[in-house]
């Protein structure tokens, strides 16, 4: 978590960006400070960071954000992010 560009919590997820290899009391000890750190900014979600991860997943479908772009994932296609007026 960052706040004017200060890091104020964060979790170490080094096995594929996934997964700890921390206890699992430290996991949710930082999972809880990290929920605390959401929460003394102002997030109103009721678990923000299953909310953060399931932003970009993109086998769930609708509009999803990948890091190519924004996917319509039903039909498996690029979404333009901006509309195109005819001159």
């Amino acid at each position: 978590m960052v706040h004017d560009g200060e890091i104020i919590e964060s979790i170490e997820l080094p096995i594929a960006g996934l997964m700890s290899n921390k206890p699992l009391e430290y996991v949710c000890a930082k999972t809880k400070s990290l929920v605390s750190a959401c929460r003394s900014l102002g997030v109103p979600l009721a678990d923000p960071l299953m909310t953060l991860s399931f932003l970009a997943l993109p086998v769930i479908p609708k509009l999803k954000l990948t890091d190519l772009g924004l996917v319509e994932v039903a039909r498996f296609e690029h979404v333009d992010l901006f509309l195109h007026k005819n001159p």
